[in-house]
């Protein structure tokens, strides 16, 4: 049998010390020995403790975070504290790092609250004095974690209330976007280039949320299969955006029809068809009516365009392919017959001699800045009198790889631009300019594969001295050359088709004086500019400031960098449209009508129970023509009901107040009355003006007799003198006269009533003591209440 196990130490030294125990025992049986082994595993657990948590919201449009608001540390414990900033909906956060100094191992995040999503958008490696950061919704969170320790970390964020918007909708492919408001409430409408039709909402709306979004998902740009157009102006038909069927084959058709009399053109911008795919063109509402154009029977492309024998063209196309491979761009105009039809060219423009073409108009091409004139001369004519038509085809507008370029200014794009350049291009530009001058190159579009690469050398080939090398996407760059000469390199990858690649670029250049300073920045309306140096050299810092009543929007000092570029552009004078915060009132509460304090926001104020208000109860933020928006008046106070109040005057003599109190409160008024015969001297009434101290707007009132009343009085008096002297001479003699009428009456009934009970016994007449009276009380016997007389008799 095996020993049994001896009782563990659990204490924690012998959990940390312990692995593993061994326990061996030995038994005999039919002369073979076995052992057997039981092995106990310990598990040491270490706990940690719990952290001290504090949470602090605030929902004020401003106000401040402060370290120094957190509580004391538990001994042996830490601290995580979490201040969570919600304004209201539609409005955003934004904290201003007013100081930041941590100690080690301390935490600071800062973190956009959206839903159940935290985002951290900043920490304390990031934080630096004069950092702005945004929330995305109303609400933000700013985490703080600290140990106890000797010297602990402070922080101090101001933040404020900001109007959120909707992001910028994505503008769809093939369209446009014009946003009318990113705000709540705002709008965008979308449509589509010709050709294309909108799949979704025309019009979005911005939704006022906790994070401000578009009503509803931003539409698109989608060319249909085959589709009627009736009263054809003009247009244009698109190689499909998707298939029609789910097998990936597709039969499309559209009919144009334009109005009676006039007849259609079509130009064929681009036409790339694959081997297996076909279109046809017909002169009429069938496919019965005239074949104009078959891509079956040939190969070369109609660039000069097809003309309708009526007023219908039919157009079909027809593919198997599981994928589009076919790519069409044909656009269609009607025109009056006996004429010829308006000119079209991409990326370009012309003059005509005749607006409406009629016979013997002249028209001329030019292109726009970075393309060139190819496939068709610059000038043609409208030709032939019985059916007009134009001499030749309109000529094309095409971005070249490469080039020599001398003017004083120009642009430089992709190859085939707007359209994505191809791979395996190799393109040189060449710019030179007057020789005392040298190229500002401005990039303002880079989209390129990360195998494709664009470098910007300073010179000519010759001179290695790299400007820039770019791959992939790149914000705007502008670049400057030391010489008069400048040379653009771009290489598309041959393997764009596996690797993708990218949209183009778009550069301006222009010629600019070779110098060693900074062109000199203009003055902004509003405000005025000061420098640090008499020259704008290498490192010359130019401070913009702006007008009282201004804020400034951008940088406020822009510096002169080495390649003599200043580091961002001018900044702008705003004005400002809204008040500070006034602050509060202590014992009140207020109303604002809204948190931002715009121009013409109010704020209520109303003092608590107890207390009186000083000043205006209603501020409302107004704007000056010159200086900051100022509230009408000064911040109000409240102030208690007694230190306000006026005492009572008390009383004037021979008279009395009419609702006696002891205070009364500012506007409260005090009425007297005189006694009857006293006639009031002063004001009636007094009324309680407020003051510091408040105080009685007149004197006391005096009571004075009145002098008719006072002669009256004395007249009553003196008769009635004389009214008591005969009174008393009658009352000395009828007083003695009656004292001897009672006398001789009173002797009368005494001598008649002892003749009458003479055998009365005398002891009855005399108090003695007795110690019980055995009859009831008189006033419990009827017969005495009847008045009857009885005798009783007492035991003495």
């Amino acid at each position: 049998m095996a020993q049994e196990a001896p009782q563990e130490d659990t204490s924690p030294m012998a959990l940390m010390d312990k692995g593993e125990n061994e326990l061996t025992g030995s038994a005999s049986e039919e002369s073979q020995e076995t052992t057997t082994s039981t092995i106990i595993t310990t598990t040491v657990i270490t706990t940690e403790q719990a952290p001290a948590l504090c949470s602090v919201s605030f929902s004020n449009p401003e106000g401040y975070i402060d370290s120094s608001d957190y509580p004391l540390l538990p001994l042996n414990n830490f601290l995580e504290c979490t201040y969570n900033v919600t304004v209201y909906t539609g409005y955003g956060v934004e904290l201003q790092v007013k100081s930041v100094n941590l100690s080690d191992g301390e935490l600071l995040s800062i973190r956009g609250v959206d839903g159940p999503t935290l985002t951290v958008l900043a920490n304390q490696t990031l934080l630096v004095e004069g950092q702005v950061i945004r929330s995305p919704t109303n609400t933000i969170s700013v985490y703080f974690r600290t140990f106890q320790d000797d010297g602990l970390g402070t922080f101090q964020l101001h933040y404020q209330a900001f109007m959120l918007s909707c992001n910028f909708p994505r503008r769809p492919d093939s369209g446009d976007v014009t946003v009318m408001d990113l705000h709540s409430g705002g709008v965008a409408h979308f449509h589509c280039h010709l050709g294309y039709e909108l799949q979704g909402a025309k019009m979005l709306t911005c939704i006022n949320a906790s994070k401000p979004h578009w009503s509803s998902q931003e539409p698109i740009c989608s060319a249909p299969c085959g589709g009627a157009v009736h009263n054809a102006t003009i247009g244009r038909v698109l190689s499909p955006s998707y298939p029609e069927n789910t097998n990936g084959s597709q039969f499309c058709v559209w009919t144009i029809e334009a109005p009676e009399g006039q007849k259609l053109h079509l130009h064929f911008e681009r036409l790339l068809l694959h081997d297996k795919d076909r279109m046809t063109v017909h002169s009429g509402q069938t496919n019965k009516s005239a074949l104009l154009y078959d891509s079956l029977q040939t190969e070369s492309v109609p660039f000069e365009g097809l003309l309708s024998e009526g007023n219908t063209i039919r157009i079909e196309f027809t593919s198997d392919q599981a994928r589009a491979a076919s790519t069409f761009n044909i656009r269609f105009e009607a025109f009056e017959k006996g004429h010829c039809y308006e000119p079209y060219i991409q990326n370009g423009n012309f003059t005509t001699s005749d607006p409406t073409y009629n016979i013997g108009t002249i028209v001329e091409f030019t292109c726009d800045p970075g393309h060139s004139l190819e496939q068709g001369p610059a000038i043609i004519e409208c030709i032939n009198v019985r059916d007009p038509y134009w001499n030749d085809t309109e000529p094309l507008c095409r971005a070249m790889c490469g080039g020599e370029l001398s003017a004083v200014a120009g642009v430089v794009l992709s190859p085939n631009w707007p359209e994505p350049y191809v791979e395996g291009e190799d393109c040189i530009w060449k710019i030179h300019v007057g020789e005392e001058k040298r190229i500002f190159l401005d990039i303002q579009f880079l989209n390129l594969s990360n195998s494709d690469i664009l470098t910007i050398y300073d010179g000519d080939e010759v001179m290695p001295h790299i400007l820039g090398q770019y791959l992939g996407n790149s914000g705007p760059q502008k670049l400057y050359s030391s010489t008069p000469d400048l040379t653009i390199q771009f290489h598309s990858d041959p393997a764009g088709l596996i690797f993708g690649k990218g949209q183009g670029f778009i550069m301006n250049y222009i010629e600019v004086s070779r110098n060693d300073s900074c062109s000199d920045l203009p003055e902004i309306q509003n405000g005025w500019k000061t420098t640090s140096h008499t020259e704008l050299v290498r490192g010359a810092r130019i401070t913009y400031q702006c007008d009282p009543g201004y804020d400034i929007v951008g940088s406020d000092t822009l510096t002169c960098q080495w390649d003599l570029s200043w580091s961002s552009d001018p900044p702008f004078c705003e004005k400002i449209m809204y008040c500070t915060d006034p602050g509060e009132v202590d014992h009140s509460t207020r109303l604002i009508s809204d948190p931002v304090l715009l121009v013409g926001t109010t704020i209520q104020y109303t003092c608590n129970p107890g207390f009186v208000l000083e000043g205006s109860s209603l501020l409302t933020c107004y704007s000056r023509e010159t200086g900051t928006p100022i509230w009408t008046s000064r911040l109000p106070h409240c102030v208690s009901e007694e230190s306000l109040a006026c005492d009572n005057p008390g009383l004037p003599e021979n008279g009395y107040q009419i609702l006696y109190k002891r205070l009364y409160l500012p506007g409260e008024s005090l009425t007297f009355m005189c006694y009857e015969g006293f006639e009031l001297m002063g004001e009636v009434t007094i009324r309680c003006i407020l003051g510091q101290p408040s105080h009685w707007n007149g004197p006391l009132p005096v009571c004075k007799v009145n002098q008719d009343s006072f002669e009256h009085a004395l007249e009553a008096e003196a008769a009635a003198e004389t009214s008591l002297e005969g009174g008393n001479m009658a009352l000395a003699i009828f007083i003695p006269v009656l004292i001897i009428s009672l006398l001789l009456g009173g002797a009368y009934i005494y001598i008649t009533r002892c003749r009458y009970y003479s055998n009365l016994r005398l002891p009855l007449m005399y108090s003695h003591p007795y110690s019980q009276i055995t009859v009831e009380t008189e006033f419990d016997n009827p017969i005495y209440e009847t008045g009857e007389t009885r005798e009783y008799e007492v035991s003495i």
